[in-house]
């Protein structure tokens, strides 16, 4: 289990630093969807599948994997209130 939780850190600070981009609704989808792939990854190395773990019971390592997920997505809607050139 401390390898798996090691794994889904690392893909969580990933999560983190990856900088959002200016182009507006497309890449907005576009981000989203690749938020929602790392966090899919990030329940794989922890030895879960994404949507099947309810919160009350989730473990550290979800936990963990749900506030990457959830500071990815907020980058993203920055995103959808750029303007597209």
């Amino acid at each position: 289990m401390r390898l798996q939780f090691k794994t889904c850190s690392t893909i969580a600070a990933t999560i983190l630093l990856i900088q959002p981009a200016s182009a507006g609704l497309i890449a907005y989808g576009i981000c989203q969807t690749g938020c929602n792939t790392l966090a899919v990854a990030c329940y794989a190395a922890a030895g879960f599948t994404f949507g099947t773990i309810a919160a009350a019971a989730a473990p550290p390592a979800i936990v963990a994997c749900n506030s990457a997920l959830g500071t990815c997505s907020a980058a993203c809607a920055t995103i959808a209130l750029t303007p597209t050139p």
